[in-house]
């Protein structure tokens, strides 16, 4: 056990599918427990963790809830780490959506949680699984109640202009119901934003990139002079990109049609968009991009399903870049497909030519598994893969505000 084992921050991000937790030191950047649930809801969920660099995998059951893996956590993983427990100093949640109130991280109380179920039908993926994750630990944890910090992915956007926040409908559904694009995955973006300031040896305020973060749910934003300019997700995290299970942009008719034509209840509709489309729409079997990677070049539907999402991430691309002042200083993938499959960066970047991109395959093919490094090759703009680490901003944050009371 390390000897200066002190002012550890346990953090915890439940996403719609899944969970990741960790136990690090925000300042020396180390992590003593690190571990993530998946597949929640589905026929197998796993869980995977590493605790003082012993690596663990079990299979928790079928149909696990959060609720279930919560508590599997905390009885079978946390529980055995009391000297590493006794050293928490606070518990940071990832939250998706602060809704139109909370533009910041802060300390969690009753308030902060009617915030956040206010914001339920902006984020209805993510914010009823955050506030599971919330009760749940506060439940277990009462020593550590009033020292749990939410960290809304929301606070990234706040400075994004009008333009790129109001969308063409009534003023007023604005100004009395905050009706606007808020985006999502903030925390992710702003990390590798920062990382990438200083990979390219700029300063943060002058740093103009497009960070691309690509997982399950997918993203895209403008950063311009160290500031999001634009981003792809909307009021919701529904708008934007092709996901694994979201359908990303999509024409408002639509909606009227199913609903009129088909006779679909808008709450039918509201699943299908976000559970039953996106690439598992498009293919009918899976929203598992390992399936699609293995399957690409031997399956129709494989095929047109990344093809799909590639085409809608370079149209993004290329979209951005207009919003730069002139100058590109780099594009970044991240998140669980953006790190780890070169098939997507490659098809992406193709389409991208005329614009000055040019991929090298060694480059690419290298970057997975956490690695981060320069994709192209010169004269090409720079694109690199840069991992992003979502628990160790959080835990920072999470102990600048608990340094702030």
């Amino acid at each position: 056990m390390d000897k200066k084992l002190n002012n550890l921050i346990f953090v915890l991000n439940c996403g719609s599918s899944s969970i990741k937790f960790a136990i690090l030191n925000p300042n020396n950047k180390k992590k003593y427990l690190s571990g993530l649930v998946e597949c929640l809801f589905l026929s197998e969920t796993y869980i995977k963790w590493q605790c003082l660099g012993v690596k663990y995998k079990k299979k928790i059951g079928s149909n696990v809830s959060h609720e279930d893996a919560l508590n599997f956590i905390i009885d079978k993983v946390l529980k055995k780490q009391e000297d590493i427990l006794k050293n928490l100093i606070g518990i940071g949640h990832r939250v998706v959506h602060g809704g139109a109130k909370i533009k910041k991280s802060t300390l969690i109380n009753n308030d902060v949680i009617k915030c956040i179920q206010d914001a339920v039908s902006f984020a209805p993926l993510h914010n009823p699984a955050n506030l599971i994750g919330i009760k749940i630990i506060i439940e277990k944890y009462p020593s550590l109640s009033r020292k749990n910090v939410a960290v809304f992915d929301t606070s990234f956007y706040q400075k994004m202009p009008e333009t790129s926040f109001l969308y063409a409908i009534p003023y007023n559904f604005y100004k009395k119901y905050g009706i606007r694009r808020y985006g999502a995955h903030g925390t992710s973006h702003n990390y590798v934003a920062y990382q990438a300031s200083i990979m390219l040896n700029k300063k943060f305020k002058s740093l103009n990139i497009i960070t691309c973060h690509l997982g399950n749910g997918a993203s895209i934003s403008a950063i311009c002079n160290g500031i999001c300019v634009d981003t792809s997700m909307g009021l919701t995290p529904l708008e934007g990109l092709v996901m694994g299970t979201r359908s990303g942009d999509l024409d408002p008719s639509i909606i009227f049609f199913m609903n009129k034509n088909l006779n679909l209840s808008i709450n039918e509709i509201e699943i299908i968009l976000n559970k039953k489309s996106g690439l598992l729409g498009l293919s009918g079997i899976s929203n598992d991009f390992r399936y699609f990677e293995k399957n690409y070049y031997f399956k129709k539907h494989a095929k047109r399903s990344v093809d799909v999402f590639c085409h809608r991430l370079s149209k993004y691309i290329a979209s951005y870049m207009s919003l730069m002042e002139n100058r590109l200083d780099a594009v970044i993938f991240t998140g669980g497909i953006g790190e780890n499959v070169p098939l997507i960066r490659e098809l992406t970047l193709s389409s991208l030519s005329i614009l000055g991109f040019k991929i090298n395959s060694e480059f690419n093919l290298s970057m997975i598994r956490g690695k981060s490094g320069l994709i192209t090759e010169y004269p090409s703009r720079p694109v690199f893969v840069i991992a992003t680490d979502e628990e160790l901003a959080i835990a920072q944050e999470t102990n600048n505000i608990l340094n702030k009371k």
